[in-house]
């Protein structure tokens, strides 16, 4: 079994499109749109094959994010190594990107630093190998 793919809805379609086609070299699908259900989205498709869904809709709500709540809180995307971490961490706060966490090592091992999408969503970002 696997994950076939995670999917959030978001405000802003093709700015998130965007953001995760230029710092996260994903490729994305044709949009999809059913005018009948208020309904469009993208796939987003990463070189590994995994598959991020972004969906929106007019008539969605858009309740504040606390940060400890239930639900999905960010995902981690691998970019390579330490130091792709560190130029993709650089590149993006030289974009003006907010940078939640620096690159470090974690408590449990992973180097990584932790970015918020143009939306305020959680990406962390994680070199290759656990620990390395």
């Amino acid at each position: 079994m696997n994950i076939e793919h995670v999917a959030i809805y978001v405000n802003n379609l093709e700015v998130e499109k965007n953001f995760f086609v230029k710092y996260f070299k994903a490729s994305a699908s044709e949009k999809y749109t059913n005018f009948r259900q208020d309904f469009t989205s993208y796939f987003l498709t990463f070189d590994n094959g995994s598959r991020f869904e972004i969906m929106h809709r007019q008539s969605m709500i858009d309740p504040k994010k606390d940060k400890y709540r239930s639900g999905y809180h960010h995902i981690a995307i691998n970019v390579g190594d330490k130091n792709d971490v560190d130029n993709l961490t650089r590149e993006m706060e030289d974009d003006g990107i907010f940078i939640v966490t620096a690159p470090r090592t974690t408590g449990d091992g992973y180097y990584a630093s932790i970015v918020a999408d143009p939306e305020g969503n959680e990406i962390e970002i994680l070199a290759g190998n656990f620990g390395n």
